[in-house]
Order: structure tokens, then sequence, then C-alpha cells
């Protein structure tokens, strides 16, 4: 039997993820589309068809601010009203009650810090080499130029690496839901002499390694280990929390840290499991901005999804559409012997702002659910007060999307169409410096949802590549088989 957080009963005892995937972004469009919503109240295909929908949410909101929060809210509104936490005896409750009950398992603090050096001065892994001063402004002019970042990162970057001091995060908690992940922040922070709270699943393995770079580096983490332990012995062994099966212990744990909280959301499950842990931590964000309003959200979002991007991207797609390739020689045939569905052009000429449609169906609805759902929480707490660092992150070499083959050669074959894919220390790294960037500025309130998204964004040229992505993923998944299997 499934216990911890869990989809609700669709059909007697189905628990259906396409049921409450349609449900969710129905509610979500119903007052900004009823059309959207209707639509995706039936539609009768949901695994495969469902990225029309994902593009909606987005569209829905471009008019309005108010709208593209309001949207949110609902989306927010019904995951929480629909998800279920379920106990080994067979009884639910809604996911909000769930932090009423007593926690199953009580939670200590286990304290340990590095004896490494630490280090104030930012510094990018790249390609072999450690890009610092000078080198790491050509390598951030050279990202802005073949708009493989949007101009707003490259200037968070320069203003980390201008204020060294900034990196000090001395004044601030990070709890870091998913410390050992590829794309979190928790070697650089420790690097910078961070005081990292770090939450995982109980995996020995995973805890040595993490503690290993604890011990190398400036910082000190703060884990999680099972009520009266003394913090001796093999920590690895005893260490971590299930957000899924312990969401009631990690949230009491987390409420007493003391020092003002920053949540970095960068949880990763395969499959449903995702929207599952996803769903859990978005609760445990709502539980801690309640109880510790000062509380500072992060979220990575990733490039392949929907952004409405500026109309300076635009442009420049609209420019490399037409400038001479290979690529534009062949377009015409192979459009015509595609139908059209290849090599189509991102934006229609002029359009400000631009949709970009970077959604990968072999990613699936689980996934662009679970990585929607906190776009929205982005969203509603910055428009609530809430310090929010969100960042569109660049496409990737991590280890859950290269085992995927269609997506490993695609990423092999993108640099023919503009696009750059990184490595996870290089990253990682970026990301880590500009959530930095905004916890000593707090990004505003603007006038529009897709501008806050917009700023900063790491996108690896997908925003200002020729062709709408999808068109062009079968032919970079062709030029690059050879490279994915080497």
């Amino acid at each position: 039997m499934t216990t911890g957080v869990v989809f609700p009963v669709s059909d007697g005892t189905n628990r259906s993820t396409s049921a409450l995937g349609r449900a969710v972004v129905a509610d979500a469009l119903r007052a900004a589309d009823p059309v959207g919503a209707r639509a995706a109240d039936h539609e009768t295909n949901w695994r495969a068809d469902y990225l029309v929908h994902f593009r909606r949410l987005v569209e829905a909101g471009l008019g309005s601010g108010d709208t593209a929060r309001a949207v949110a809210a609902a989306g927010l509104a019904s995951l929480h009203d629909r998800m279920r936490v379920a106990d080994p005896d067979g009884t639910e409750v809604g996911l909000r009650e769930a932090f009423d009950a007593k926690p199953g398992v009580e939670l200590d603090t286990a304290v340990v810090a590095g004896d490494g050096p630490v280090d104030r001065e930012l510094s990018l892994p790249y390609r072999g080499e450690r890009l610092r001063g000078d080198a790491l402004l050509r390598r951030l002019d050279g990202w802005t130029e073949a708009g493989v970042i949007e101009p707003s990162c490259a200037e968070a970057v320069r203003a980390v690496q201008a204020n060294p001091d900034w990196l000090d995060l001395s004044d601030l908690r990070v709890a870091v839901l998913g410390a050992g992940a590829e794309m979190g922040p928790t070697r650089s922070l420790l690097r910078w002499g961070a005081d990292v709270v770090a939450v995982d699943l109980p995996r020995p393995g995973l805890w040595r390694d993490l503690l290993e770079v604890v011990r190398r580096s400036g910082g000190r983490v703060h884990l999680p280990v099972p009520a009266g332990h003394d913090g001796s012995g093999d920590l690895a062994a005893v260490a971590g929390a299930d957000l899924l099966h312990q969401l009631p212990a990690v949230a009491a744990w987390l409420r007493g840290i003391e020092g003002r909280l920053v949540v970095g959301n960068y949880v990763y499950a395969d499959g449903a499991v995702n929207v599952r842990v996803c769903t859990a931590v978005d609760a445990l964000t709502e539980h801690l901005r309640a109880h510790r309003p000062d509380t500072a959200l992060s979220f990575l979002a990733t490039p392949t999804d929907v952004f409405a991007v500026p109309a300076e991207a635009v442009a420049r797609a609209e420019q490399n559409y037409h400038e001479s390739s290979l690529l534009r020689t062949l377009r015409g045939p192979l459009r015509m012997l595609s139908a059209g569905r290849l090599l189509r052009r991102n934006y229609a000429p002029g359009a400000d702002p631009g949709v970009c449609d970077s959604l990968v169906a072999q990613q699936g609805p689980n996934y662009a659910l679970a990585k929607r759902l906190q776009r929205w929480r982005a969203a509603v707490a910055r428009q609530q007060g809430a310090t929010v660092s969100f960042k569109v992150a660049p496409p990737t070499r991590t280890r859950s999307v290269v085992k995927n083959r269609v997506l490993a050669a695609a990423y092999a074959g993108a640099p023919a169409f503009g696009v750059e894919i990184f490595d996870p220390a290089t990253s990682n790294t970026l990301m880590a410096a500009l959530l930095v960037h905004d916890l000593r500025n707090p990004p505003p309130v603007r006038e529009h949802v897709w501008q806050e998204e917009a700023d900063g964004a790491a996108h690896g040229g997908l925003w200002r590549m020729p062709y709408a992505p999808r068109s062009a993923l079968g032919l970079a998944a062709l030029l690059g088989l050879g490279g994915a299997r080497g």
C-alpha cells in the first residue's frame, strides 16, 4: 500500500496521475480561460496531449499579472485540496491536516563543521578550467553575445563578483531540500562558508559523500538525525529524512532551526513520485511561511517548459532564422517532407512577449506539473512579500537527463542549433551565484509574472534559437546520436 503523500482516489481504488493532472490544470484555468479549462477537463489522452494545456496556463496570464497570479493561486489550491496523506493503517487526511498530527518520529540536529578554507572569490568551473576575474567576465560576455543567457543573468553574476562580501551568508540558514541534488547549491554554499541545513533521503552513501564535501569546506551543515542521537559515530548511517513519509517531523524540525531560513526546493524523483515529493515540499513551504513569515524561497526552473520571453529575445531569434546556414538551405525541403512539423520558426515576427514552448513530450505530464507548481508558488509567495529567488537554469547533462536516450542524443546535437548544454558543476555554481544575488537584492514584484520569471534566465539559448525547440528536437537527436553513444 502506498503511504505518505499520495494521489487522490479517482475511480474505485485507482489513484490516477492523469486524472489529478487534468483536474489541477482545469481548476487553474477555470476563471481565466474557461474554454481552456473545459478542454483540459475533457482531454482523453493526457499523457500524450498535455503539452497544449500547459502552454495555455502561461498564455492565460500574459495580459495581466493579476490574472497570472490568480491562475497560480487556483492551481496551488486545487493541488492542496486534492492530494492526500495516507498512514500505514489505511487512514487518510488532507494535505494541510497532516501537519496537525503528532509526528511519527522526532528529529534532532547534528552539526558538522568543515576545516577547509572559506572561499570569498566567485569562480566558475567551465570545461576543465576554473574561471575567475577577467576570465569569468569574458565568459559572461561570450554567453550573452551567443544568446545563451539573458543580459540580466550576466549582470547579476557580475554584481556578485564585484561584491565578494555577499558570499558571506552567515546571517542565514539555507535549507536545501534535496541536498545531494546535482543542480543544487550545497557544494558552492559550503565552499563560501555558509550554514547549510541539509535535507535528503536517509541513504548512507549520499550522506558520506556530502559529509566529505563539508569537511573539505569552510562551511557547516545541520542535518536531521533520530531524536536522542548524540552526534557521534557514523552520522551517515543515521542522517536524513523522508519528505514523503515524515512530513510533519521535517516540518517540526525546520521550525526549530535558529536563524532566518531560506528554503530551497531542489528535490527530484522519477515519474509520478516527482509530483508527490514536490507537493510535499510545497505543503512544507506553505506551512513554514505561515509559522516563519520571514522565510525566503529558492527555486530552479527547468528550461524545457513554456516561458514568455522579452521582445529582445524574439528579435534575436528572428535574426538567427534569416541568417545563412546549412539548416536554412535544408529548411524548405524538411518542412515540406514533414508537413510543416520540422524547423518551425520559434516566434511570430514582432511578438512582445514571445512564447517559447520548450516542453519535451518525453519528460511527461508529471514532470511538467511538478515544475509548474514551483512556478506557481514563486509567483504567489513573491506577491505576498516573500524574498523569492526563481531562476531558469540551463539545459544540463544531469544523470536524470542523460539516462533518457532521446534527450541524451538531442543534447549532444543541440549546439548545431545554437544551444549550449552545461555540465552540472557549471550549472550548479552559476545558479548558486544567482541565489546569492537574489538574497542580497530581493527581486521586486513586477507588472507581469512572466517578467519575474525571465529575469536572470540562463536558458542555454533555447529562447533565442531560430526554431521552435520541439520542431528541432528530432534533428538534434539525429545529429547527436553519435555523440550520445560516445
